[in-house]
């Protein structure tokens, strides 16, 4: 998203001046001010706050802290632990999700809810002071219902039911409570569906990263997937995931990658296989003094290799987290090393990568550098550290917070397995499944044609001993790891359990199912009595 409007976010921060000596005192309007009874009039008014309501999705920092969904996705799950320094204490926040021991004062829970209570509140501004009328502002507002439904969802990924709010708050709304799942699921497929009536099937040049009609019927589609999976399987809500996810196919716009590599090599941003991305910008000056303005993807540098030598040709050294487990990288079969070798780097890849570009390195990798609990030897290679980031802050800003990564929110890959699963489980067509399945497989094979060289669903079930569902959760985590799926889809699903914890550091013996949702922050609850620390059992419904 561009960000040449980064300081017109929140109209409501803007000081409303009067003066009252007397009744007869003329009252006088600000000059050189927006106040929210003269703003949202104008096409050009509307885009702005547009902006704002686009700009927490896209903060890996707030409030003093790290709050990465895609981190969180993984260092929660079997695929990754926190890493860190030698400490193993570096981020705590970030350590307590991780060895399963956060309570309600976590330092990252509330940065993590206020993030994504900020974008709603901008989008229910927007909306319900809006006056201008115009098909420009049509698609501005179903771009709006699109994000009010993302931040909803993100929050009850993390959260469980929260409230549903759709409107501007006053004060006497202080005593909010959860809502329940189907109330939260029905606002979020009601905004998609109204935002996926409106949006455009593609984005305009240099408009890439807004809202488009295939990022609203991803999101509606997987808003049903998980609803279904928690409403006991639910065939007719997998039904309409399944009917989503057509819809979002049969718009014809998107394709697989041929090469699944290219997806996540320097500066290649917005392919024909993505649907929705996150975008980031080196060219605006972030630093430390304000972590909401960070534009860069700051998980590049907290996430890249810890200790790596400086000869090393493609990669600069980062800060070691979401390291990788051995349980991930064992997961590939062993015809499946090309998406391992996408999304892991083990030590021995980098020192043969060092030795086969003619460099010397005394140490590949220093381990004391390293968290000694959480430290394999593997390391996530989706978001890498470039060498070719250096230089790119060229407006100023720290090094380290202007990388220029995109975030993948929705590839059309995830699309196909989420369509695949669906139709399975609402008791649709296998047949049509594993073909979905099979697109994705062959391409997995590497670039070119496939078609006759790789194993298709119903060999690897035969041969592995598999039946259709154990497929897709295996071909869910081998594609999307280190993207921030894994642990969530183990939550939808049912499938998280201490058992795929076992021998893993600090996680071993923590879990249990009281920590399927985070709790809500100690200051939420003591501003609102009536919301729970976590969800009961009775909002599941």
């Amino acid at each position: 998203m561009n960000k040449s409007l980064k300081y017109i976010l929140t109209i409501s921060a803007c000081t409303l001046l009067f003066f009252s000596c007397k009744k007869e005192t003329l009252e006088v309007e600000p000059v050189n001010e927006f106040l929210s009874n003269n703003y949202y009039q104008t096409e050009n008014q509307i885009g702005s706050a547009l902006i704002g309501a686009y700009d927490p999705i896209g903060w890996s920092m707030a409030f003093g802290q790290w709050i990465s969904p895609t981190m969180y996705g993984e260092i929660r799950s079997d695929n990754a632990n926190a890493g860190g320094d030698a400490t193993n204490n570096d981020q705590p926040g970030w350590q307590e999700f991780d060895d399963f021991t956060q309570t309600n004062t976590n330092t990252v829970i509330h940065p993590m809810y206020r993030r994504n209570y900020i974008g709603i509140s901008r989008v229910n501004t927007l909306l319900e002071l809006c006056k201008a009328e115009s098909p420009t502002v049509d698609v501005y507002k179903a771009e709006a219902r699109f994000l009010r439904a993302y931040y909803h969802f993100e929050l009850f990924k993390h959260f469980g039911p929260v409230p549903v709010i759709t409107k501007m708050l006053q004060p006497e709304d202080v005593n909010l409570s959860r809502s329940t799942m189907s109330e939260l699921m029905q606002q979020v497929i009601d905004d998609c569906t109204a935002a996926a009536a409106i949006l455009p099937v593609s984005a305009k040049s240099g408009e890439e990263g807004r809202a488009t009609k295939g990022a609203a019927l991803a999101l509606m589609g997987k808003a049903y997937l998980y609803w279904a999976d928690l409403k006991n399987d639910d065939a007719v809500l997998f039904g309409k995931a399944a009917e989503a996810f057509q819809q979002l196919v049969d718009l014809g716009v998107y394709e697989l990658e041929d090469d699944m590599s290219t997806l996540f090599r320097f500066n290649v941003r917005n392919t024909r296989e993505s649907v929705f991305e996150i975008q980031h910008n080196p060219l605006w000056s972030s630093d430390w003094s304000w972590y909401e303005g960070v534009d860069g993807n700051g998980m590049v540098q907290l996430c890249g290799i810890r200790g790596l030598c400086s000869s090393h040709p493609r990669y600069e050294a980062g800060w070691g987290f979401m390291m990788v487990t051995p349980s991930l990288w064992n997961h590939y079969l062993s015809d499946d090393t090309i998406r391992r070798d996408v999304a892991i780097a083990s030590n021995d890849e980098l020192a043969r990568e060092i030795a086969d570009s003619n460099l010397n390195c005394n140490t590949v990798i220093d381990e004391t550098q390293s968290n000694p609990v959480d430290f394999t030897g593997y390391w996530q290679e989706k978001y890498p550290n470039f060498k070719a980031y250096a230089g790119m802050n060229v407006n100023g800003g720290n090094e380290h917070l202007t990388k220029s990564q995109n975030t993948h929110v929705f590839r059309y890959a995830d699309v196909l397995l989420m369509l695949a699963e669906a139709l399975h489980r609402s008791g649709g067509s296998d047949a049509e499944a594993m073909n979905h399945i099979n697109s994705v497989r062959e391409r997995a094979a590497g670039p070119g044609d496939n078609s006759g060289s790789y194993r298709d669903a119903s060999t690897v079930m035969a041969e592995e001993g598999w039946n259709l569902l154990d497929l897709i959760w295996y071909e869910r985590r081998a594609e999307l790891a280190c993207e921030g799926d894994r642990w969530f889809d183990l939550v939808r699903s049912g499938r998280a359990n201490a058992s795929l914890f076992v021998g893993d550091g600090d996680k071993e013996g923590n879990f249990s199912d009281n920590q399927l949702w985070l709790p809500l922050a100690l200051e939420e609850t003591q501003l609102a009595p009536n919301l729970t620390t976590y969800p009961g059992q009775s909002l599941f419904q």
